[in-house]
C-alpha cells in the first residue's frame, strides 16, 4: 500500500494537566502518515483519484484547534479516528510532539497507529 504524508503541521491548542496549562494556547507539532491507493491518481494525474491531504489536514486543524485536551496521546487518538472514518484511507500513523514540555528537551509525544477493522 501507498502512504501519503503531512509533516510538521503546527497547531496552537489548549493541551496539559496543570491549571496554567488549560488557560494557554501551546504549539503541537503534528506528522501524519496515511495508506491510499495511489496507483490510479498516478495514471490520471488527476487530484480527484487521489486522497485530499489539504482536507486531511484542515479537519484535523479543526478538530485540534477547537477542542482541549489533557493528554497528547488522547489527542493522537481523537485525530487517528478523524481520519479513519472521514477520509479513505486503510491505516493511519499519527505523532504528536508537544515542544518544551520536558525542561532540556526539544520535545515530547507520542506515536499511534490504527487501522481499519
Amino acid at each position: 500500500m501507498d502512504k501519503i504524508f503531512l509533516s510538521e503541521i503546527k497547531i496552537e491548542t489548549t493541551v496539559g494537566i496543570w491549571e496554567w496549562e488549560k488557560r494557554i494556547k501551546q504549539t503541537v507539532i503534528i506528522d501524519i502518515e496515511m495508506s491510499a491507493d495511489i496507483k490510479k491518481a498516478a495514471s490520471t494525474d488527476d487530484i480527484n483519484d487521489t486522497l485530499n491531504y489539504k482536507a486531511v489536514a484542515k479537519s484535523v486543524r479543526k478538530l485540534v484547534e477547537e477542542s482541549q485536551f489533557q493528554l497528547v496521546e488522547t489527542m493522537a487518538e481523537k485525530i487517528s479516528e478523524l481520519i479513519l472514518t472521514e477520509h479513505d484511507v486503510h491505516w493511519v500513523k499519527v505523532k504528536v510532539n508537544k515542544p518544551g514540555a520536558i525542561r532540556g528537551s526539544k520535545g515530547v509525544g507520542i506515536i499511534i497507529e490504527r487501522g481499519k477493522n
